[in-house]
């Protein structure tokens, strides 16, 4: 019985897998040694909590107070560099609430097939899942300040290191405390099955290939995006790189660092 509930978490907690496609990709590295501060109207950039330098409208540069006069080149290369960070948030957030979506498409799937149609425990994961989700689309609201730094967005917990691990621990705290539940669905289905716990755990099986099927191409889709994201922030650390050079009040600046893998980049093409 025990390995039967095994199974039945198995098939749940696989689902997960999706979220970490499209945020955990070893060909992409992107460090950021600094913070960026994003609202309608200015990206401001810190360092230890202090500001390094602004850029407002899109348009106007201040570095330590003072507004910097620019060149025609300057001034297009901090407008591009400008729009070009504004247009990685929405990317950011379609991507994340797909991987959500997909992750709640799973559990439904899953234990739709052992517990019925309309079934609790699918129905709390579900829930869950959705207030995180909430989450995830109100902090990206365009209306409102977006801050990350090295810790991750805002200093709340979507995006930060621990984010994976709460859509994890979502189905892991719900399947442990639905076990009864569970257990009643398994000696049902088993029922079924004649009494044979090897067809059971067999079925079980199968059925959790067939999610990872149905699962694997939607989550092949959203990685394919998460590594056009990462050729997104490599761009804008071009950018960076180049307003540092061919502007004397920004040297030394070098708040974003990128790296990306040849692998990554052949995807891309």
């Amino acid at each position: 019985m025990k390995t039967l509930i095994a199974s039945a978490l198995i098939l749940a907690s696989s689902t997960t897998f999706a979220y970490e496609a499209s945020f955990s990709n070893d060909s992409c590295d992107a460090d950021l040694s600094g913070g960026i501060k994003i609202t309608p109207d200015l990206i401001e950039f810190s360092k230890n909590k202090k500001q390094v330098y602004k850029i407002v409208n899109d348009e106007a540069l201040f570095v330590d107070g003072e507004q910097i006069d620019l060149t025609y080149s300057q001034q297009s290369l901090v407008t591009e560099y400008s729009t070009s960070i504004r247009e990685v948030v929405p990317e950011v957030k379609d991507i994340a609430l797909d991987a959500i979506d997909l992750a709640s498409d799973g559990v439904n799937l899953a234990f739709n097939e052992l517990l019925g149609e309309g079934n609790d425990v699918g129905a709390e994961i579900t829930a869950q899942l959705a207030e995180i989700r909430t989450e995830v689309d109100k902090g990206f609201s365009s209306d409102k300040e977006i801050y990350f730094d090295e810790d991750g967005f805002s200093g709340d917990d979507f995006f930060s290191k621990d984010f994976e691990q709460r859509i994890e621990t979502a189905v892991e705290t719900t399947v442990q405390n639905s076990i009864g539940s569970l257990m009643i669905a398994v000696g049902q289905q088993m029922l079924f099955s004649g009494g044979d716990s090897e067809a059971f755990e067999t079925r079980m099986e199968n059925f959790g290939e067939k999610i990872e099927h149905e699962m694997e191409s939607r989550g092949e889709k959203i990685e394919k995006r998460g590594e056009s994201l990462c050729q997104s922030v490599v761009d804008i650390d071009a950018l960076e790189d180049k307003l540092v050079a061919e502007i004397k009040e920004l040297h030394g600046i070098d708040l974003l660092t990128t790296s990306i893998s040849s692998k990554s980049n052949k995807n891309l093409m």
